[in-house]
């Protein structure tokens, strides 16, 4: 059984607080459950998802499903040749947002002239590290996460456009 079509398009101001939820979604279910206490406070309020999304929601593609009213149930946002954020609805993994998602991206960078794309991940999100290697990503380097302040390691991942 086919799911609902599933629509690429940019980002609109409307879209800010599907934008916003959803990557809360996402933070609840991949990184919540693996950070120190102290850390996950700091991000459960939302504050820092809801300035991203407001600094960057116009430089954002969104997936959306044609069948329903256009929930977004993805997005990516790049930045020259890094992936800076690629998320998918939990309810909505493993279907193909993803994979569209990434090629987009990828297919934008390579418009821009790009010869290889970036992104990083953490030691810990198999799930992720999977996903980008099936789509012939390789881990060049690991690094503490100190951005976050997460007490993870970061993966750098990167592919040949």
């Amino acid at each position: 059984m086919r799911g609902p079509e599933i629509v690429l398009r940019n980002a609109r101001e409307s879209d800010v607080a599907a934008l916003t939820s959803l990557l809360m979604q996402t933070y609840h279910t991949t990184w919540a459950p693996m950070l120190r206490p102290e850390v996950a406070a700091t991000f459960a309020s939302g504050e820092r998802t809801q300035a991203y999304v407001q600094a960057h929601w116009h430089e954002f593609t969104v997936a959306t499903q044609r069948a329903e009213a256009e929930p977004v149930v993805g997005m990516v946002h790049t930045v020259g040749d890094f992936i800076d954020a690629l998320h998918v609805a939990p309810s909505q993994q493993r279907r193909g947002v993803g994979a569209l998602l990434l090629a987009h991206a990828e297919a934008h960078m390579r418009a821009l002239g790009h010869r290889t794309a970036r992104l990083e991940t953490d030691t810990f999100n198999t799930q992720s590290r999977a996903f980008y290697a099936r789509h012939g990503y390789a881990e060049t380097a690991m690094y503490p996460d100190e951005e976050w302040d997460s007490g993870f390691t970061t993966v750098l991942l990167t592919k040949a456009l």
